[in-house]
């Protein structure tokens, strides 16, 4: 009899939780989309243009962001009841500059956008960043009048689309579209390898492996005029969809975009929760920022590991590891406020990280020698791009290095709960 009635509470649950997206929205995509400008110490927010888009990829169940990840958020109100209906947490290119040298006497502005399901009704949307306590403050608003006719539904970039992985309806999957960057159109032959061999791949790594059944992964087939990418160190340029480049915030090896806008028009093609963009080059390098979207290169020996690597940053909001200097942000983590990342603390509020999960008598900081397995848990200093102050949850791991071929039991669970959180 217990077990009935726990069944059917969770059929009503679910019932009513369907009932609420019904409620409030259609299955396609409403997208605002604004421009983020500012310095180091400063930041305004200005709107560009509203969208309609065709698809929605995302939960119909899991309408509101509980896991405080990000360093922005957006919260979506209907205006007549004033009822909060949908938020996010995200990350932005942006917000990185802001911790580079450049940002300290130049102002620049980026594109940038958020999508949610299209509404029924008009809706208030409040855009929040973290100040440096960590705490999110309301830094623009914007409501939108669903009838308007200036909401465009122009579609650009239009492109067919491959299918790599169908695993079921989008509203109960995690779907990955996957954008080419340097695929002239006759190579989009090798791109579709490539997709699947990225299908193929993911899935060789835990958790993956095991919640296979719970992706779709479709591509877009967008040629460019050239093949490869930008690499303005070596004094390389190339016409590509996306105008991608290597040295982005000049580091050699970050690769990554600021024409958004194209992104998210070739995103447009496809149901999606994760774009991940494709480059068409050996050299080494990729990139990714939590709820934008990810990069790598297709052709590099180390290719499968930073698919993964990147992946962990852009879908599960883990943070680089590694402390080698080798990126160009100064303090992006202040030593007075925790990371938001699930797998980087510098002990200010460690119990709420993974202080419940070591084993009895576990010294904290954990002290590290040769002896000590790579996957064994602790809290070893140097994470987050510094030597100290910092701690990261194992000596070794896939978003320190590619010497091991495992994520951590920190990165697994949260992979794990980023997984649930889509499908269930």
């Amino acid at each position: 009899m217990k077990n009935l009635i726990l069944l059917f509470l969770l059929i009503a649950a679910n019932v009513q939780a369907s009932a609420t997206f019904e409620e409030w929205f259609i299955n396609k995509t409403l997208r605002i989309d604004y421009y983020h400008s500012g310095n180091s110490d400063s930041e305004i927010y200005s709107l560009e243009q509203v969208k309609s888009e065709p698809y929605w990829g995302g939960s119909h169940i899991n309408l509101f962001d509980t896991l405080n990840y990000g360093e922005y958020y957006f919260k979506v109100f209907d205006t007549q009841s004033n009822t909060l209906i949908y938020s996010r947490g995200y990350c932005t290119l942006f917000n990185e500059w802001q911790f580079t040298e450049e940002s300290k006497h130049t102002t620049r502005t980026f594109t940038e956008t958020v999508v949610m399901p299209f509404p029924k009704k008009d809706v208030r949307i409040e855009f929040l960043s973290r100040n440096f306590m960590g705490i999110f403050e309301k830094k623009f608003e914007y409501t939108v009048d669903v009838k308007s006719y200036f909401i465009s539904h122009e579609r650009q970039m239009v492109y067919p689309v491959y299918d790599a992985l169908i695993s079921g309806d989008p509203a109960t999957k995690i779907d990955v579209v996957i954008l080419p960057e340097g695929y002239t159109a006759t190579e989009m032959d090798k791109f579709k390898a490539d997709c699947d061999k990225f299908a193929s791949e993911l899935f060789n790594f835990e958790p993956f492996t095991q919640n296979r059944d719970k992706f779709n992964i479709r591509s877009v087939l967008a040629p460019s005029a050239e093949s490869g990418t930008d690499i303005p160190g070596d004094k390389t340029w190339k016409n590509t969809i996306m105008n991608s480049s290597f040295y982005t915030f000049d580091s050699e090896r970050y690769l990554m975009t600021s024409d958004f806008r194209s992104v998210r028009n070739l995103a447009a093609n496809a149901p999606y929760d994760q774009i991940y963009i494709l480059v068409n080059s050996s050299k080494y390098g990729g990139g990714a920022i939590y709820n934008f979207y990810s990069t790598s290169v297709n052709s590099n020996a180390s290719a499968a590991k930073i698919f993964v690597h990147e992946f962990g940053h852009g879908f599960a909001a883990l943070g680089d590891e590694y402390d080698d200097g080798s990126t160009s942000f100064n303090d992006m983590y202040p030593l007075n406020v925790e990371p938001w990342e699930p797998n980087i603390t510098n002990l200010v509020k460690f119990e709420n990280k993974w202080q419940h999960m070591l084993p009895a008598n576990t010294p904290v900081p954990t002290p590290l020698d040769k002896d000590t397995y790579a996957l064994q848990l602790g809290v070893y200093e140097g994470a987050g791009y510094v030597a100290k102050g910092l701690y990261r949850p194992t000596p070794d791991c896939l978003m320190r290095s590619f010497k091991g071929d495992k994520f951590c039991p920190v990165c697994s669970g949260a992979i794990q709960r980023m997984i649930d959180f889509y499908t269930k």
